[in-house]
């Protein structure tokens, strides 16, 4: 597998760090997940069935977990026989908090010269809100993210998924996937430092562009494109399509399949930018059309004309998709004790050496025997620090 031999020290809760593992785990990193005490706070959340978070379960499978009390200094001596032997430290602390427990930059590197080790917080290390607590609501707030969603009438609004928290992760498991390689060539291990709300900067792309080029701050639009038309949700005879004809190839087409190829020389509608200042005049034309037959007949009808187009799927719906069902975006995973979890499949195909579940989600300091055995600790010492509940 693209990961295999790569020893990733997982010190992360909640979202961002254990989907940024996990992926690294689906792609064949060894990854041990340290908990506190009381565990992951995500094992008691989200639909609970049977005793086990699905939550947990998607977001912690190929991993496993050692309980360890880090309050306690054996289990700072346990952390760093850990550390020795990774290649790879994650932490989703707040900056600062790692080495107020012993493990500063330079002790990280006397214990391993090579480690790479990945922070991901809410403002990065640096700067006047480094100490702020931050979760994805709060970075979607401050990062301008929340303020381009909606309608134009409606107040500002947070997408749907804790996105900051997603693309935290994704550019948390990029680094990794970077600095590996460079550590093994070097011999030299790095910080790479991700924040919730630089990532989500990092995404608004055209708005950015054009407010540096404008001064301009974009208004909100809904499901219409700031910057093409027609485009957007538009109603059918029975519900409604996504209709995305982004230049004007693709308009030419649009128009072609709806019976009105006089739209395409129309100096009204010619270019994008005339389709923009004409926005409400062309989604009339369009919706009209369109608001005559069925969903499903412009979906066929429209792509075997080339004009990206699709239905507005439920998340029931998306599950029972033909093309996702074939794409194995849903997973059946055997979870020993819950029977069988079904999870989201992988979003990357590697057509050599494909991600695998090879670990379903593991108990609360299931593992922790098995990896202390393996880092050298001896059984009478193990049964000490378990009656004073270091593991």
């Amino acid at each position: 597998m693209p990961l295999s031999g790569v020893k990733v020290l997982d010190l992360t809760r909640v979202l961002s760090g254990p989907f940024c593992t996990a992926l690294l785990g689906d792609m064949g990193a060894e990854i041990i997940k340290v908990e506190a005490p009381e565990g992951d706070s995500v094992r008691g959340q989200g639909a609970i069935k049977d005793g086990l978070s699905w939550y947990f379960a998607q977001f912690n499978r190929n991993k496993r977990s050692i309980r360890l009390d880090l309050r306690k200094p054996e289990a700072k001596v346990i952390l760093g026989r850990l550390i020795e032997r990774s290649d790879v430290l994650v932490e989703n602390f707040r900056p600062g908090v790692l080495a107020r427990m012993g493990f500063d930059d330079d002790r990280l590197k006397a214990l391993r010269q090579s480690l790479v080790v990945c922070s991901i917080n809410g403002f990065g290390s640096t700067g006047p809100y480094r100490d702020r607590p931050a979760f994805d609501f709060i970075a979607q707030a401050m990062s301008g993210f929340m303020s381009v969603n909606g309608g134009p009438e409606d107040p500002p609004l947070r997408s749907g998924l804790p996105i900051s928290d997603l693309v935290a992760g994704l550019y948390a498991a990029l680094s990794i996937a970077a600095a590996v390689p460079h550590a093994k060539a070097t011999g030299q291990g790095q910080r790479a430092e991700v924040s919730l709300t630089n990532g989500l900067v990092s995404l608004l792309s055209y708005v950015a562009t054009n407010y540096f080029a404008t001064g301009s701050a974009p208004a909100r639009s809904g499901n219409d494109h700031p910057i093409a038309a027609p485009y957007g949700l538009f109603p059918t005879r029975d519900g409604q399509i996504a209709l995305a004809p982004a230049d004007n190839a693709f308009f030419g087409r649009l128009a072609d399949a709806l019976g009105e190829p006089g739209l395409k020389a129309d100096p009204l509608y010619a270019t994008q930018s005339a389709r923009v200042a004409n926005r409400a005049r062309i989604n009339a034309i369009v919706g009209g059309k369109l608001a005559a037959k069925t969903t499903e007949f412009w979906v066929d009808t429209l792509n075997k004309a080339g004009v990206p187009c699709g239905p507005v799927n439920s998340v029931a719906e998306v599950f029972e998709d033909p093309q996702i069902r074939e794409q194995q975006m849903v997973l059946d995973v055997d979870q020993p004790g819950h029977g069988v979890v079904r999870m989201l499949g992988f979003p990357i195909k590697f057509s050599g050496s494909p991600c695998q579940v090879r670990r379903p989600a593991p108990r609360l300091g299931e593992h922790s025997d098995e990896i202390l055995a393996e880092l050298g600790f001896a059984v009478a010492e193990r049964e000490v620090w378990r009656r004073s509940e270091v593991i």
